[in-house]
């Protein structure tokens, strides 16, 4: 992209040359062009929207319990304590690193006449929107993206902004169901350099099944609100959405090769954001056989390693020097987190996939009292995700082999304890727990934790903070539900530039502006009755 660009800017001042008086009257520096085509907005807007989630995820697993401090009474991240500046990277890449993009990309793609790009943008703009509102609550959206004539957008309710997506996934449906030939280019090329679609690589039905899935996702956010929630819905959305793991919405990392940094996994060893974190017993006992004696789950040794015992968030690990939580055959030790699989250097994060697709279809049906179709969702679950991630292989940094996972050892899990053996047998824990599993380390499962009001009943194995660090503010509500983070804070750029809004967030939560540790507990929209 760069050196097509460059070549556009040295036609230009090779034409401006050749007339003194139109040199002077041109101040545009022909190198840093002002304006581009549809298909060179495209791929910032996939990578850096998705990126929003992958910086979210840098504290989230904190929450959900994937991860604890390795250091007693840390005084943040499993202690509920957080900063305003741990929600900038998930604010900024929402709204100026890939949602700036979207209206003027969109506006080329119409002027020029490609409706795929169009429908591209609408959808991406409701993957981040979404992703947004679930973690923040009310976001901007009809003030956003207006540069320097308004600085200071007004924050739409997260009622509207879930109704917003809907209509952008609808309107982006629309544009891609065109036929191709209605396109002056085409969504995806590599020549004379990839550009446009390098998420679903010109796939318009990948596309129009990964608004299905958002819509899904979505709307079995609503459980809470009993006039609102259609399981029936849901379903029908999830008839139209994903297929199979081929459909996952994910973005691949790759070697950094400068000017390029920061390409790596987000969760490796290179980028060192989790040398401080080992596993929590709350997953680990799921996986070790405790939480299902006798039952140890096939994931065991990719998840996490086998070594790895777990820690309650709070207490604190042992010294590497002892070999417990650590990256096993690793010198100098290092955490046992780079030893799993969603560690590795050059793999990817999962956005939406066809695995948290068929939980979602297998709650929907519990509850629309479809048991059967429960616990054919719930078991389609489990396979795919086994089989993604049970591919075996040797991968470095560090140098980790994975086992891989045999259909035999998948039918064994799916014929154990682990699994509920009959329609009747399905319960939420069954549909919960195994989600959780298989969503590891995505943000996504603090939305249903939320829902669940992280519910003992459902997630047997987490444990609440121990130590003097803990946020007293949580730890001292009357209601136990409310003992847990149900939003994230401001972005550190909003409280800075837009403090009007921030203070009415604050207000709209019944708190005073500056109540970072109370703000945190107050339940968003989609988690109230």
């Amino acid at each position: 992209m760069k050196k097509y660009l460059l070549f556009l800017g040295l036609l230009s001042a090779s034409t401006a040359l050749t007339s003194c008086e139109k040199f002077l009257d041109v101040n545009n520096n022909p190198n840093n062009p002002t304006s581009t085509t549809p298909n060179f907005l495209l791929p910032n807007i996939i990578s850096n929207g998705i990126q929003t989630q992958m910086f979210t995820a840098l504290r989230t697993p904190y929450i959900t319990q994937y991860v604890v401090s390795r250091t007693a009474n840390s005084g943040t991240n499993d202690q509920y304590i957080f900063t305003n500046a741990q929600s900038t990277n998930t604010f900024n890449y929402s709204y100026f690193q890939s949602g700036g993009n979207i209206p003027p990309m969109i506006a080329a793609a119409q002027a020029e006449g490609s409706p795929y790009y169009v429908g591209a943008g609408k959808i991406m703009q409701a993957v981040i929107l979404a992703h947004a509102t679930d973690m923040l609550g009310d976001v901007p959206y009809t003030e956003a993206y207006q540069g320097g004539s308004n600085y200071t957008p007004k924050y739409d309710s997260q009622q509207q902004i879930y109704a917003t997506i809907n209509q952008l996934c609808d309107e982006g449906v629309v544009e891609m169901t065109k036929p191709a030939s209605a396109n002056f280019r085409p969504l995806y090329s590599t020549s004379p350099s990839e550009s446009g679609d390098i998420l679903y690589k010109g796939d318009v039905s990948k596309w129009i099944r990964l608004a299905y899935a958002l819509k899904a996702r979505q709307a079995q956010h609503l459980t809470k609100k009993k006039g609102t929630y259609d399981p029936a819905a849901v379903l029908a959305l999830c008839d139209k959405a994903f297929t199979s793991s081929a459909d996952d919405a994910q973005l691949n990392y790759q070697v950094a090769v400068l000017p390029l940094t920061g390409t790596t996994n987000i969760f490796g060893v290179t980028r060192a954001n989790f040398g401080a974190a080992t596993f929590s017993g709350n997953v680990i006992k799921y996986l070790n056989g405790t939480t299902f004696p006798g039952v140890v789950d096939p994931r065991f040794g990719i998840l996490t390693p086998t070594t790895s015992t777990g820690v309650d968030p709070g207490v604190g690990t042992s010294a590497p020097a002892t070999g417990v939580n650590i990256t096993p055959g690793v010198t100098p030790a290092i955490t046992d987190f780079y030893g799993g699989w969603y560690a590795r250097d050059l793999g990817y994060f999962e956005v939406i996939t066809y695995h948290e697709l068929k939980f979602i279809e297998a709650e929907a049906a519990f509850l629309a009292g479809n048991r059967q179709r429960a616990y054919d969702a719930l078991r389609a679950g489990i396979r795919a995700h086994m089989v993604k991630v049970g591919a075996g292989g040797t991968y470095s940094p560090p140098p980790v082999t994975f086992p891989q996972i045999t259909t035999a050892q998948i039918n064994a899990y799916l014929a154990s304890a682990a699994v509920p053996q009959t329609p009747a047998a399905v319960t939420p824990r069954s549909i919960m727990e195994q989600k959780y599993l298989a969503m590891f380390l995505n943000p996504e499962s603090w939305s249903d934790m939320r829902r669940y009001d992280f519910a003992s009943s459902i997630y047997v194995n987490f444990a609440y903070p121990v130590g003097n660090a803990v946020n007293s503010s949580a730890s001292g509500q009357t209601d136990p539900t409310l003992r847990y983070p149900r939003r994230l804070l401001p972005g550190a750029t909003e409280v800075l530039y837009n403090p009007n809004a921030i203070a009415k967030l604050f207000t709209d939560a019944g708190v005073p502006n500056g109540d970072n540790n109370t703000y945190i507990t107050k339940p968003l929209w989609f988690d109230q009755p």
